[in-house]
C-alpha cells in the first residue's frame, strides 16, 4: 500500500492503534467471558479518533516546522527568495521535497561542473595571454638592453634595433586593440553600422588587398565563380570586412604552395551562405571546438611566427554572432579547410 500523503499515513497508523485496541479488547472480554459490543465500538471508534488526532497533528508540526525550513533553504537557494511555503496535508509533502531536494542536487553538480569548465578556461587563458604578452616584451627588452650597453652609439645596430623593438610595441598594441575588440562585442558595447552592402564587391576589395602576399605565397585567391549581379545583404561593412580579411589571411598563413583559396556564396532564400575554403594543412578534428577561442592555437610555432594575435577567430564569431548568425568551420588535417557563416538578404 502507498501511502501518498502524511493524512494517509495518519488515517492508517490511527487504524492499526484501533484495530490493537479492539484486539486487546477481544481477548480481556474473552477471557472475562463479558463481551459488550458497544463498549467494543466505542474502544476502537475512540481510539481511531484519539490516534488519528495526535498523529495528524504531529506530522502537521514535524512538517510544517520541520521540514519547511529544508525547503526554504532550498527555494531561496535556486531563486533567490524566501518561500515560506505551507504544505497541504492532503498532497504528497515529503514527494514533493524530495522532487525540490534532487532538483538543486542536480542543479548544483550542473553549475560546480559549470565553476570548474570557467577556471579551467579562466587559467589557460590567462597562460595563453602571459605567454602572447611575454615574447615581444623579452624582445623588446634584449633590443633596448643591447642599445644601453653601448649599441645606441654604434651606427650598425642601433636603427635596426629600435625598429625591431618598434615591431615588438607594434605587436602588443594589436594584441591589446583585438582584446578591446572582444570585449566590447561581448559586453554589446560595440556598435554595427547596418547598412545596404553589396558583400560580393566587399570580398572582392579584400582578395584585392591580399594580392602581393598571395603571390608571395604562390597561392590563388579567387570567386568560385564569376558573381556578374550584386548579392545585397545587411551588414556593417567594416566589421565583416575584417572577418573576410582574418579568414582569407589563415587560409594564406596555413595554405600550401601553389594552393587555392575560393570564396563561395550560396542563395539561402533570406539569406546568403558565405564560405571561405582552402586546400591547405587542413585542421584535425579534435581542434575544432575549440577553434573560436581566445589565443587557441592548432599549430602554436607557426601561427606566432606569422605575427598573428591568437585572437582572430574569436574576433570573427563574435562579429558574425553581433550579426545575429553562426559561423562554422569543416576541415580535415591535410586537405583544407572551409568556414562558412550567414547574413540576411536585402
Amino acid at each position: 500500500m502507498k501511502l501518498s500523503s502524511p493524512r494517509a499515513v495518519a488515517a492508517f497508523v490511527a487504524l492499526i492503534i484501533g484495530a490493537v485496541i479492539g484486539a486487546s479488547y477481544l481477548i480481556y472480554a474473552t477471557i472475562q467471558a463479558e463481551l459488550d459490543l458497544l463498549l467494543l465500538i466505542l474502544l476502537i471508534a475512540l481510539g481511531c479518533i484519539t490516534s488519528y488526532i495526535i498523529i495528524y497533528f504531529s506530522l502537521e508540526y514535524f512538517i510544517n516546522n520541520k521540514i519547511r525550513l529544508i525547503y526554504r533553504t532550498i527555494r531561496k537557494n535556486k531563486l533567490g527568495g524566501n518561500d515560506t511555503k505551507e504544505f497541504i496535508m492532503s498532497e504528497d509533502a515529503l514527494e514533493k521535497v524530495n522532487e525540490e531536494v534532487e532538483d538543486w542536487a542536480k542543479e548544483n553538480l550542473r553549475q560546480i561542473e559549470e565553476l570548474r569548465a570557467q577556471e579551467s578556461f579562466r587559467r589557460e587563458y590567462i597562460g595563453n595571454l602571459a605567454h602572447e604578452l611575454k615574447t615581444p616584451v623579452f624582445s623588446i627588452q634584449g633590443y633596448i638592453l643591447t642599445l644601453l650597453e653601448g649599441g645606441l652609439e654604434d651606427q650598425n645596430i642601433n636603427r635596426k634595433f629600435l625598429e625591431r623593438a618598434a615591431k615588438g610595441v607594434d605587436r602588443i598594441t594589436k594584441i591589446i586593440e583585438d582584446l578591446d575588440v572582444i570585449t566590447k562585442l561581448e559586453e554589446g558595447r560595440l556598435n554595427l553600422n547596418m547598412e545596404r552592402i553589396d558583400v560580393v564587391e566587399l570580398a572582392a576589395e579584400v582578395i584585392d588587398s591580399f594580392e602581393m602576399k598571395a603571390k608571395s605565397r604562390k597561392i590563388d585567391v579567387r570567386f568560385n565563380t564569376n558573381y556578374e549581379k550584386s548579392i545585397w545583404v545587411e551588414m556593417d561593412r567594416s566589421r565583416i570586412g575584417q572577418v573576410f580579411t582574418n579568414l582569407i589571411n589563415n587560409s594564406l598563413n596555413y595554405g600550401d604552395e601553389n594552393g587555392v583559396t575560393e570564396v563561395r556564396f550560396h542563395d539561402m532564400d533570406k539569406q546568403i551562405l558565405i564560405e571561405v575554403s582552402d586546400n591547405g594543412i587542413g585542421i584535425a578534428e579534435n581542434h575544432l571546438p575549440r577553434l573560436f577561442e581566445r589565443f587557441y592555437r592548432v599549430d602554436k610555432s607557426r601561427a606566432r611566427n606569422e605575427g598573428g594575435t591568437g585572437l582572430g577567430l574569436a574576433i570573427v564569431k563574435h562579429i558574425v554572432e553581433s550579426h545575429g548568425q553562426l559561423i562554422n568551420v569543416r576541415s580535415t588535417a591535410g586537405e583544407g579547410s572551409t568556414f562558412s557563416f550567414t547574413l540576411n538578404k536585402v
